[in-house]
């Protein structure tokens, strides 16, 4: 009986969550219509861009995919550390790192065509991991405060990467502050003619499975997330939670500093970057979005990379700012993130469920 009404719940319990998403989303994309007839001159217009930009040629199709591969790697690093209750915000820092290893491979270290991506790929995760583990270690150490030191670990791999690339692989002919070009060994092939996509999308497909079977099929993931729901409860259990705190931020680096490498290795034939990426709280929108869960993280990417694109297209286009889109995002985030949303919409479809079941 116990075990009936268990299911049953659960299974209320998902159709709420999936109702309150689409109302959340929905609820959002409403506000955005209000502000878009408000401040556009041609908001019929400006709406055709935001929703229909995105699909409207096959590279912005690519475009889309392009801007999820990055934030679902973020999605999985923070969904990781975050179901273990550990408030790490260092992705932008690993995947930073991520990407500058991967660039340093492929200046000083030739290797033969299909190993040589592999290999960047896998030495950027190992950075990005032990970049994130320094919080960790800190806390276990200190009781310093992951979200607070990781912020600021953000800065100091900033400003030692870019410090390493310019003084050591900078191209003084380049019209630009950029390293010399990459080994083209390194580089990862182009996937999808017409766009930028490339082999780094398989790639990050095996780690969403990866991650999935890591998260709810084995000891190590059932750890994580007994130790996130009651960190106690996993100590009177046996569980080592210490482990626990470094594993599951050293994981979270790593998949971040993968993501770091497969940016790069794609997109560009020699280092770029001139700025930190914004990404540490896009991971946490995405892994929201995705109720931390890996093989929901790509949906949630996709979703917000097509917001992105459309209005990117809408802000080019038309007569919106970009900056519409962060409004969106905060009204999603804040309606799916709240408990307290639908809450009792969620109670009438439980004693319904009940009634029925009479």
């Amino acid at each position: 009986m116990t075990k009936l009404l268990k299911m049953k719940t659960n299974s209320v319990d998902s159709r709420f969550e999936a109702i309150r998403f689409i109302v959340a989303i929905g609820v959002a994309l409403l506000v955005a219509l209000i502000l878009i007839f408000m401040v556009s001159k041609e908001p019929f217009q400006a709406l055709q861009y935001l929703f229909l930009g995105p699909i409207s040629k096959f590279r912005k199709i690519g475009n889309i995919i392009e801007t999820a591969i990055p934030l679902t790697y973020l999605g999985l690093s923070v969904s990781i550390m975050f179901a273990a209750n550990q408030f790490n915000m260092g992705s932008s820092g690993a995947l930073f790192l991520g990407g500058t290893t991967a660039a340093i491979i492929g200046l000083v270290l030739p290797l033969p065509f299909g190993i040589h991506p592999l290999v960047a790929i896998l030495a950027a995760g190992v950075m990005g991991g032990l970049w994130t583990s320094i919080p960790a270690f800190l806390k276990l150490k200190f009781g310093a405060s992951e979200l607070v030191s990781s912020l600021m670990l953000n800065f100091v791999a900033f400003n030692i990467c870019i410090f390493i690339i310019m003084n050591y692989f900078r191209d003084l002919n380049a019209g630009t502050l950029a390293s010399t070009k990459f080994f083209e060994t390194v580089l990862l092939s182009n996937l999808v003619p017409g766009t930028r996509i490339s082999y780094g999308l398989i790639i990050l497909v095996i780690m969403v499975i990866l991650s999935w079977l890591f998260m709810s099929k084995t000891k190590w993931g059932y750890a994580l997330r007994m130790t996130g729901l009651n960190v106690n409860f996993a100590k009177f259990s046996g569980i080592s939670t210490a482990a626990v705190i470094l594993y599951s931020q050293f994981l979270g680096g790593f998949l971040a500093g993968m993501g770091g490498a497969s940016e790069m290795l794609s997109l560009y034939d020699r280092f770029k970057w001139q700025m930190m990426p914004s990404y540490a709280f896009d991971g946490v929108i995405v892994s929201v979005l995705g109720k931390q869960k890996p093989q929901y993280v790509p949906i949630a990417a996709l979703l917000l990379a097509y917001i992105r694109v459309g209005a990117d297209t809408m802000s080019i286009n038309g007569d919106v700012s970009f900056e519409m889109i962060s409004i969106i995002q905060g009204f999603i985030i804040i309606l799916i993130a709240a408990n307290a949303f639908l809450k009792k919409y969620r109670q009438k479809m439980v004693v319904k469920e009940a009634t029925e079941n009479d």
